[in-house]
């Protein structure tokens, strides 16, 4: 069966940040009536493509204003954590979520945001995988000692534990079909950008990898992709919607890069203008048919179990976005249950 969230940047739509927030906190409680699985937010810093720097902070505020839904980050930057904070923050969240917390974890896509806060591009691997392990540990533990390069602690004493043992479902962010065999036995949940072709390399290969485990198919983990979305009553309608909005989020997707003056490492996979994103089938903007025809495709040629649809974006107007997300929920979604 396929499932669907909603992945979002939270990028700046130009509006005061304090009207921007409240707006999108409306729109994930539309998502959640909408019968969305999953609500993610990406971090990032420095940068208009993120305005929840602390994914923390505003994914307890939308905690409060949902009742079913699942959220979480998508994913957290490891390496800008004190990664035994991060793990009572995530305790904290899942308690307040009653267990809907989902935690994902990353080095981080963007190097250069990790310039600005100071810490050496060439260290956030090894600190990623150190904070990680850090994490696994205090999950695991109730007396905390750790010798790392990064981190080094000596009896911490492990007050919290979350609600899902033995800990929230865990997220990556897959960039290769390599990256499985580490995830599968971990049941991790992955997600892929991009090109149909590597999310199907990646897909396969998390099959065979779970088969080999010896693992129920049932309970196959998460397999996603993630994609911008956009319905409304006609194809000419969210055609509209979708090229109007998409530049700003764009300009604010390759801000921290054009700043730097360095190349744009994903120019291939978010082109300049929406119609070239549809091009590549990479998005797609319709009437409900459209996008569950272009939906069925996509499940058929990537293998996912899951899509991420990218649906809050740029500086799309709140009544296209909820208009978009109840199209797809009440005409779209439950043609793939």
């Amino acid at each position: 069966m396929l499932r669907f969230g909603v992945f979002d940047h939270l990028d700046s739509d130009g509006s005061p940040l304090g009207n921007f927030l409240a707006d999108r906190l409306r729109l994930i409680e539309l998502i959640e009536q909408a019968g969305f699985a999953g609500y993610h937010l990406a971090e990032h810093h420095s940068t208009p493509l993120g305005m929840a720097s602390s994914p923390s902070l505003f994914l307890a505020a939308a905690i409060q204003r949902t009742r079913s839904i699942r959220l979480g980050p998508l994913v957290y930057v490891l390496p800008l954590y004190h990664p035994l904070r991060l793990y009572e923050e995530i305790c904290m969240l899942d308690h307040l979520s009653g267990g809907r917390f989902m935690v994902g974890i990353g080095r981080g896509g963007a190097l250069l945001e990790h310039q600005r806060y100071g810490i050496d591009p060439t260290d956030a691997p090894a600190m990623y995988h150190e904070a990680f392990a850090v994490l696994m540990k205090a999950f695991d533990s109730d007396v905390l000692d750790f010798d790392g390069r990064f981190y080094n602690y000596k009896d911490f004493v492990v007050q919290a534990k979350p609600v899902q043992q033995p800990h929230p479902p865990l997220w990556y962010g897959a960039p290769n079909p390599e990256a499985v065999a580490w995830a599968a036995p971990r049941a991790i949940n992955v997600v892929s950008l991009g090109p149909a072709d590597r999310a199907r390399a990646i897909a396969d290969r998390y099959r065979q990898e779970w088969t080999i485990l010896g693992r129920d198919m049932a309970a196959l983990p998460h397999i996603g992709i993630t994609r911008h979305i956009v319905v409304a009553d006609s194809d000419a309608r969210a055609q509209t919607v979708a090229r109007q909005a998409y530049p700003r989020w764009r300009k604010a997707m390759d801000f921290i890069w054009r700043r730097a003056g360095v190349p744009f490492t994903l120019s291939a996979i978010y082109p300049d203008e929406f119609k070239d994103l549809e091009a590549i089938g990479h998005g797609v903007a319709g009437s409900p048919s459209t996008v569950r025809d272009y939906i069925a495709r996509l499940e058929q040629e990537s293998g996912v179990n899951y899509v991420l649809c990218q649906m809050l974006f740029g500086d799309m107007p709140f009544d296209d976005a909820a208009h978009s997300i109840a199209l797809f929920g009440n005409e779209v979604l439950p043609a793939f249950r």
